[in-house]
């Protein structure tokens, strides 16, 4: 019931909206997002990487930052700092040269001071500033994280816990938020968030209409000037059901819609609308509660049935072409994916084999639950997708799956649980969608030091062969060293699978005729200063 409420309240909110007549002298670009309610405004977003999409990186930004202007592999380009560089006398240390005359939108100065500041709101319990419900998702983002320090007023250094290559890759997930903001809120983050904090980046939040719409404007001065904002506003709205997306772009109520419903695609197209698609680091899996007291994906013969089981072409089509088949954390094409053994294919004779090789046959089936969302970010279409997964398990493989739905942060919430934590309901596995980014994110997912609840390794997974690889590819110098060791961890990620590997998603968005300048990224993360209205 209080997901409808959400939609009905954001569908009300984006009917209120003008329809922006051509004389109209400001640019309103209205996005209807598939989250259930808004993302976090507080200057660090939950609802996964679409809360950092909208709410994250237009408003705030980090030391270094994603270039998002290409639809090619995404690169780290300075963000707050002009430059950085490992310590040669310790490659544990980095060093951060940041960029000077930058403002926080409330005329406040980033300096190392409010660098620091901000590592204390998310490193030190102990400190005024402290925000226990950002932390949680912060930490995990940058485990490798053990101290920091100012230098100057344009130097700050950061110390990981070990020495890490891919330790720049979780950086652009820090974002800083002005100090002013906090005492201006009276020091509690909640009243910050309701009156939007400053940040530095090219919009800024002007207006919180709570479980509704989030309001951005322009920010006039932006320090790049190559890269001011072309729209005037951005209203964001929380839309999680897609058919109410697709009703809201046709009724010309929003001009943006995170994922149409994909048989509503050829129709849209034939009425003028833009459909973009473009693969992207995306994989939507099952994670296995592999740690839970007498789990049946203990095993990993039931873990190689599982991928052998399914037929990932079936959803590719329930999807209208909007994904493509996932037999790995990486897709075959990419170099990092390697030479497995295991060649998952849709081999139901294979699957059931293995499943009777770990004890589960005709008369003893395997059961599991799995625990899906019922939108969010990155989530595509999460019931149909699990009912059709649900259907095509028990006729290949005679697997019996309950599905539990849930609010996507709260399916968030339980992916840092212990595995036997009641919040589970029993789940043997959780579909949470997930970049497959880089060594950093496998890092974060995978490494066992990394094991919930202290980070993103839901599972607790524990393989030595991966774990010789990544500590290879943590200390590698050159290229051709980073490209064979991350070779060698993925290559175990399929062969000794934590996960049921699915679908990778092809990112499809919606827009009215009026967008224009949208680039599709290889990335979760969007650039909206590049976004016009004609």
């Amino acid at each position: 019931m209080k997901r409808r409420v959400f939609s009905v309240l954001s569908l009300m909110a984006a009917a209120a909206l003008p329809l922006q007549p051509a004389f109209a002298q400001e640019k309103v670009l209205r996005i209807a997002m598939t989250a259930s309610d808004i993302p976090t405004t507080s200057g660090m977003p939950n609802n996964g990487f679409e809360g950092m999409r909208f709410l994250g990186f237009p408003i705030f930004e980090g030391l270094i930052a994603f270039d998002l202007t290409t639809t090619g592999p995404v690169k780290l380009v300075p963000g707050l700092a002009e430059k950085w560089e490992q310590d040669p006398a310790d490659k544990k240390v980095w060093i951060f040269h940041l960029r000077k005359g930058v403002k926080f939108h409330d005329g406040t100065d980033f300096n190392a001071d409010a660098v620091i500041w901000n590592l204390e709101r998310i490193f030190n319990k102990d400190s005024a500033q402290f925000e226990a419900n950002a932390t949680g998702i912060m930490r995990a983002r940058m485990p490798l994280l053990a101290s920091y320090k100012k230098i100057d007023d344009s130097t700050v250094s950061i110390t990981t816990n070990m020495v890490a290559s891919f330790f720049q890759w979780m950086m652009p997930y820090m974002l800083f938020t002005s100090p002013d903001s906090f005492e201006k809120g009276g020091k509690d983050w909640g009243k910050v968030a309701a009156m939007g904090p400053a940040g530095t980046g090219p919009f800024k939040i002007t207006k919180v209409v709570q479980r509704q719409s989030v309001t951005l404007a322009k920010n006039p001065g932006y320090w790049d000037p190559k890269r001011m904002a072309k729209v005037d506003q951005v209203i964001l709205l929380p839309i999680p059901e897609a058919n109410t997306r697709l009703a809201a772009l046709r009724a010309g109520q929003v001009d943006w819609v995170e994922v149409p419903p994909p048989d509503g695609i050829p129709s849209l197209k034939q009425a003028g609308f833009v459909i973009s698609t473009g693969s992207y680091p995306h994989v939507w899996p099952w994670i296995f509660n592999m740690a839970a007291k007498d789990s049946p994906v203990k095993d990993v013969r039931v873990r190689q049935a599982l991928n052998y089981c399914i037929d990932r072409s079936a959803i590719v089509a329930l999807l209208n072409g909007t994904a493509e088949p996932s037999v790995g954390w990486l897709k075959p094409s990419e170099p990092g994916f390697g030479n497995p053994e295991n060649k998952y294919t849709f081999d139901a004779a294979k699957g059931k084999k293995l499943l009777a090789e770990a004890g589960y046959d005709a008369k003893k089936p395997l059961s599991l639950k799995v625990m899906v969302s019922t939108s969010g970010s990155g989530q595509m279409l999460p019931l149909p997708m699990n009912e059709a997964l649900q259907e095509n398990l028990k006729q290949a493989c005679n697997v019996d799956v309950k599905v539990d739905a849930v609010e996507w942060q709260v399916l968030l919430n339980v992916g840092r649980v212990e595995a036997d934590s009641p919040q589970l309901n029993g789940a043997t596995a959780l579909n949470v969608s997930s970049p497959s980014s880089d060594a950093g994110a496998m890092y974060r997912y995978f490494a066992a030091v990394n094991a919930a609840p202290k980070g993103f390794n839901f599972p607790q997974w524990k393989d030595d062969k991966f774990e010789e690889a990544i500590a290879k590819l943590a200390e590698a110098g050159d290229e051709a060293t980073y490209a064979k060791y991350y070779a060698a961890a993925h290559e175990r990620l399929v062969d000794n699978p934590p996960w049921l590997f699915i679908v990778h998603d092809l990112n499809p968005r919606a827009f009215s005729k009026k967008v224009s300048g949208f680039v599709s990224p290889q990335s979760w993360f969007v650039d909206l200063t590049l976004v016009d209205l004609k």
